[in-house]
């Protein structure tokens, strides 16, 4: 199965994890809507800066898919749920949570992007990735249920920034041919700006030093720039029920991370929750799924290499080396092979299809006999 994919999506969840109580941090002095902005306005930056040196290096990363007029949609839903909402939200919940309940509540993402997937965005889900998310509730409930009758303060808005973030993976699985340099850095700057100018117009609020600020914009660049540009690469290679699965790795990033920060108490808690999500992980990340599928034809554009899926002709204009971009055209082509739902095995199952545990990706639709390429 694709290793690139799996690399990346575990790559994002480890920087994101270990952000996530360092961000705790930052909320001594501070409004929660202050340090999202920042947050966010650092990994904007950071990223832009990145983006200026590719270019001006002219090294061969810069070569990827640009943003069209069609994808405006779905990456003004990701500022929104992703950029603005989401870390809001969290930094709500983290001033009224400790950081390693917090961190491991985040496994909340990894369902919520699972069930949108699979209920909105029709990737196949099998009973083996239900089961495993089952167990990631159940460890989140474990975290935060407290006392007889009363959620943990704070889970609340940790769920709902899961929720959030949950609707921002899949809306950027859509945006996954594209640049995800550029569209992590218009997500950061954008996002970063509007919660940074209602925290210092609507709550008049000031900046804090700069050595605080420096600090969150080092935390953003890594645990929310860089860790979503991993993230968006992962979703190209796996889809994003998948990719949100290895995600769950986060949170017992941040709970480690937590524990030796924080000397957080309640380690048999910690330990029980723990074990119910790492079953949960495993199963996501075990499973297999192969079949004989149909590629219809389709034409897109975006970052590839000549492999069984891309048997094209090139003409006088198009790149020359490999890995390139240029719109290019599917041929029909039907085959069996391991595959997730990435750019090019995006589709529903029908009862026809021979399956092995389930794994759909961003690039085909399933037909009875199948899979069909939606461009």
């Amino acid at each position: 199965m694709n290793r690139t994919g799996l690399v990346l999506a575990l790559m994002s969840a480890v920087l994101f994890g270990a952000s996530t109580p360092f961000a705790k941090l930052l909320l001594d002095g501070m409004s929660a809507q202050m340090a999202a902005g920042l947050l966010y306005l650092g990994s904007g930056i950071g990223l832009a800066l990145v983006l200026g040196a590719r270019t001006a290096l002219r090294l061969p990363s810069h070569d990827e898919a640009a943003l069209t007029r069609a994808d405006l949609p779905c990456l003004l839903g990701v500022i929104a749920t992703g950029g603005v909402l989401g870390p809001l939200l969290l930094m709500i919940g983290l001033t009224r949570s400790d950081a390693a309940s917090a961190s491991l509540l985040l496994n909340m993402e990894s369902i919520a992007t699972l069930l949108i997937a699979w209920v909105v965005f029709r990737e196949n889900v099998d009973r083996r990735l239900l089961f495993g998310a089952a167990c990631i509730v159940a460890g989140a409930a474990v975290l935060s249920w407290q006392g007889h009758a009363a959620l943990a303060p704070g889970a609340l808005y940790i769920i709902a920034a899961c929720m959030c973030w949950g609707i921002d993976n899949n809306l950027s699985g859509q945006l996954s041919a594209a640049d995800p340099v550029r569209i992590a850095t218009i997500k950061g700057v954008v996002a970063g700006s509007v919660n940074l100018g209602a925290a210092l117009v609507l709550q008049h609020a000031r900046l804090p030093g700069a050595g605080v600020v420096a600090m969150a914009g080092g935390i953003g660049f890594l645990g929310y720039g860089v860790s979503l540009v991993a993230f968006m690469l992962g979703l190209r290679h796996l889809g994003a029920a998948r990719t949100g699965a290895y995600f769950a790795m986060a949170p017992f990033i941040g709970a480690v991370v937590s524990v030796v920060l924080f000397h957080a108490h309640d380690v048999e808690r910690l330990a029980i929750a723990g074990a119910f999500m790492a079953v949960g992980l495993w199963l996501h990340v075990s499973e297999r799924h192969d079949h004989e599928h149909v590629h219809e034809v389709m034409e897109h554009t975006h970052r590839h290499v000549h492999d069984e899926h891309h048997q094209h002709k090139h003409g006088p204009d198009d790149p020359v080396g490999e890995p390139h971009t240029h719109h290019h055209v599917h041929a029909r082509l039907v085959h069996s092979h391991p595959h997730y739902p990435d750019l090019h095995h995006r589709h529903d199952h029908g009862e026809g299809t021979h399956s092995h545990d389930h794994d759909p990706d961003p690039g085909h639709t399933h037909g009875p006999g199948g899979h069909t390429h939606a461009a």
